[in-house]
């Protein structure tokens, strides 16, 4: 089984709907994932079996080397670092930054009568620090900024030092400025070799971080393609997923789709040796 991640032949039906049908996938130590596809295809389901909050309804999901099912949850979510707006709608909006962050090593979400060490107290300072936010360590969570909200969050779920961390699109609600900035830290993040394995899930290429190393498309529940994100990628895979004819374009380290020219050509990426 996968250090990380081992889903086999895992289904998620509600009613008579399968939200994920037959879903292949695997995630090792080290590996930085984006899931991509459009609203409605199954990314967030995944993330949710991937968070060891949900079971699947066929098939076997293997997180961290347990099976879902076999193993006490509560004990493996711990492991797991999860930022999510699931999560955030939960934190109170009076706690102080630096409480948002520092609760996550008792797993709870608003400071009651814990009492932590000093090392704890460091850690979360050092994490605010790292996503540039250190400054508002005294501000009420409420307070914040969409932008701001989202490094907090991700400071939060880091706090633990999990062996995997789940970023539900991060950059959702970001104006261009967030957006960037938020993409520059989890690049960061992604090119640290001890940070957890990573799986980043987005509606948009444009927020793909550079150091992020495989791609899992998804469309209707099922995987379209996925393996490393250079091969992965093409306008073909994607036009798939989203079920418009789609141009992938590559600048540097960053990624970019549009809509194809409607001339009946066929869509190319930024690596076709014909561009």
């Amino acid at each position: 089984m996968s250090d990380v991640l081992e889903f086999a032949g895992v289904g998620v039906r509600r009613g008579t709907t399968d939200l994920l049908k037959d879903v292949d996938w695997s995630v090792e130590e080290g590996e930085r994932w984006v899931v991509l596809g459009p609203n409605g295809a199954g990314k967030t389901t995944l993330l949710q079996l991937a968070a060891a909050r949900m079971h699947p309804t066929t098939g076997v999901a293997g997180v961290l080397g347990e099976v879902l099912g076999t193993v006490d949850v509560f004990e493996l979510r711990p492991r797991i670092g999860v930022s999510s707006a699931a999560v955030a709608d939960r934190i109170p909006e009076e706690e102080r930054v630096s409480d948002v962050v520092v609760t996550a090593a008792y797993g709870v979400l608003g400071r009651w009568r814990e009492e932590y060490d000093e090392s704890d107290e460091q850690r979360a300072a050092e994490l605010l620090e790292a996503l540039g936010v250190a400054h508002l360590a005294q501000r009420r969570f409420g307070t914040l900024s969409e932008g701001e909200r989202k490094r907090v969050q991700i400071a939060r779920a880091l706090m633990t030092d999990p062996e995997l961390m789940l970023l539900d699109e991060p950059a959702a609600g970001l104006d261009l400025r967030g957006r960037e900035d938020l993409v520059g830290r989890l690049s960061a993040l992604a090119q640290d070799i001890e940070a957890p394995a990573l799986v980043l899930v987005t509606h948009h290429v444009e927020e793909i971080p550079p150091g992020f190393t495989d791609i899992l498309l998804l469309r209707d529940g099922e995987v379209v393609a996925a393996g490393p994100l250079e091969v992965t990628l093409t306008a073909e895979n994607l036009s798939q997923a989203f079920g418009i004819p789609l141009v992938v374009d590559q600048h540097g380290d960053r990624w970019s789709a549009r809509a194809a020219e409607p001339t009946g050509e066929p869509a190319r990426t930024a690596a076709d040796p014909a561009r």
